[in-house]
């Protein structure tokens, strides 16, 4: 678990914290859940989702151009290096 240091004007933390004691919870339990709240609409919204494919793209892009040039350094371009893949396989060990 990590700790997390936030500034708050003095209202928003009044608010806050009169809303989470009407509510009965704590202050860190509202922050939490607004937090997951709002990492969920993130998650949702079509632009983010664009982006992080945009981002995963790229992300393969170098990854292929850097073992292109770890076979070429070694001297195995004839042999290609094997695909990793992040899919579940099963093994079917008897």
């Amino acid at each position: 678990m990590k700790t997390l240091a936030i500034r708050l004007e003095d209202e928003q933390h009044a608010r806050l914290g009169m809303l989470s004691k009407l509510a009965g919870t704590s202050v860190t339990d509202t922050i939490r859940t607004a937090i997951e709240q709002h990492l969920e609409v993130l998650a949702a919204d079509p632009t983010i989702t664009a982006k992080a494919q945009e981002l995963t793209e790229a992300i393969e892009k170098e990854a292929e151009a850097q073992r292109q040039a770890l076979a070429s350094l070694l001297g195995s371009t004839a042999k290609e290096a094997p695909k990793t893949t992040t899919r579940g396989t099963r093994s079917t060990k008897g």
